[in-house]
């Protein structure tokens, strides 16, 4: 699979946008933030760990001039997905992060609890990805930093 496998069927292409990543990676960062507030239930503080990894993925595919086609069905899927591509992820840790996406599913779609090892475990894979994130652009495109 590549990326260009996916035009017109997941992804459309962009213009990579620095105003945008700083934003996105910003977000990221907040949400990171408010995952990790005690007064929060472990629901909305797994949410919180969720969308920043979601903002993450979104920015990996913004820096290499992608986008998700979010009027299509899997968007979330698509941009988690392709972190191997977009970004050189370990499939292992991209797995991880799918992992967690079926999770949120579960959660917002069925009112499952979520457990306190699956907020813990989505707090972590946001923080790496974010980090990941952040060595990824300094090496390959700091012309986006």
């Amino acid at each position: 699979m590549s990326l260009q496998n996916l035009l017109g069927i997941s992804l459309d292409t962009i213009a990579p946008d620095k105003a945008q990543v700083a934003k996105l990676l910003a977000a990221a960062q907040r949400n990171i933030d408010d995952a990790q507030l005690d007064g929060l239930s472990a629901e909305n503080r797994f949410d919180a760990a969720y969308k920043a990894i979601m903002q993450l993925a979104m920015l990996a595919l913004n820096a290499n001039g992608f986008r998700t086609l979010t009027s299509k069905p899997g968007h979330h899927q698509t941009a988690i997905q392709t972190l191997t591509l977009t970004m050189a992820l370990p499939t292992q840790k991209v797995i991880v992060l799918d992992a967690l996406r079926k999770q949120r599913n579960l959660a917002d779609y069925s009112g499952d609890l979520v457990p306190d090892s699956a907020v813990l475990a989505c707090l972590m894979g946001a923080k790496e990805l974010h980090a990941h994130v952040v060595v990824w652009l300094a090496a390959n495109k700091p012309e986006l930093l």
